[in-house]
């Protein structure tokens, strides 16, 4: 991981196999399906000792309309990693098999409430499994943990947070999702365009065509400097659901961005709301 200012927060798949015996430390597998297909999924193959957690159902809750995936509670929160055994002293490798984007949102939703143990793993399931890994089909015994959430006010905005942004020299909004959905050309809300003043860096772009894997750190810094991303203002990521956007702040970070925010209501928030701005 050479060249990343945060290469703590990535897991290659060598450094896992090697660590994956250690008693502090907890994988968690979270590969998603809309039909709710992922639970058997996991019992094909699965790293072994990893845990199966549906971010959507421990780390998210819908918002207002259902279309938004909103941070849980600290209350669910604390309460689903606590039963899995993540909390103080514990280190915690994430993977999913979907370029990250399920992995950095349950990193997200974790650093959201203080805990800075977390590491994403790279190329995720595919990676592993590349690598001639170790696969497991049995579920480990849970050891439950305590974890004390610590929220972090600054890494997630509301609506009004963001209102409240529109227009000051000190914050870039930036939105993860495509060119298309970006330019207003098409969408699923009942609007379609941008926030206004938000410049576009999709997440896709960020990773190596055709693979799991993130582009090499003076790529991605390349492509910060044509978005004109810099590490002068603040840095407030949005997509259409609040995946995607997780995945742009993951990458920031991991590139010394220090001062990163999400607004997970993103345009499935804003593009309902008909008092509200909208840039094409």
């Amino acid at each position: 991981m050479t060249g990343f200012a945060r290469p703590e927060l990535l897991a290659t798949p060598a450094w896992l196999a090697e660590n994956i015996d250690r008693p502090d430390l907890r994988v968690l597998d979270v590969r998603w399906r809309t039909d709710g297909s992922a639970g058997t999924l996991y019992g094909t193959g699965h790293i072994p000792g990893a845990i199966h957690l549906d971010w959507q159902d421990s780390v998210a809750q819908l918002g207002e309309g259902g279309t938004a995936f909103l941070l849980a509670t600290p209350e669910r929160i604390a309460e689903e990693m606590s039963r899995i055994g993540v909390g103080d002293g514990t280190t915690v490798v994430i993977y999913d098999d979907t370029l990250g984007y399920y992995a950095s949102r349950v990193w997200w939703s974790l650093r959201a409430y203080g805990f800075e143990a977390a590491r994403v793993l790279e190329g995720g399931w595919p990676g592993w499994v590349a690598g001639g890994h170790q696969v497991s089909t049995g579920t480990p015994d849970l050891r439950p943990g305590t974890f004390t959430p610590h929220t972090q006010i600054r890494l997630r905005l509301t609506i009004s947070d963001v209102r409240g942004l529109l227009g000051s020299p000190e914050a870039q909004l930036v939105d993860a999702r495509g060119p298309a959905e970006y330019h207003g050309l098409e969408g699923e809300a009942t609007r379609l365009g941008h926030i206004p003043g938000a410049i576009n860096l999709p997440a896709a772009a960020l990773h190596r065509p055709g693979t799991q894997l993130l582009r090499d750190p003076d790529e991605l810094r390349s492509l910060l400097l044509r978005a004109n991303v810099t590490k002068s203002r603040r840095l407030v990521c949005y997509d259409a659901a609040g995946i995607a956007a997780t995945r742009l702040a993951f990458v920031l970070t991991l590139l010394g961005h220090d001062e990163v925010a999400v607004y997970d209501g993103g345009w499935s928030e804003w593009g309902e709301r008909f008092d509200l701005l909208l840039g094409r």
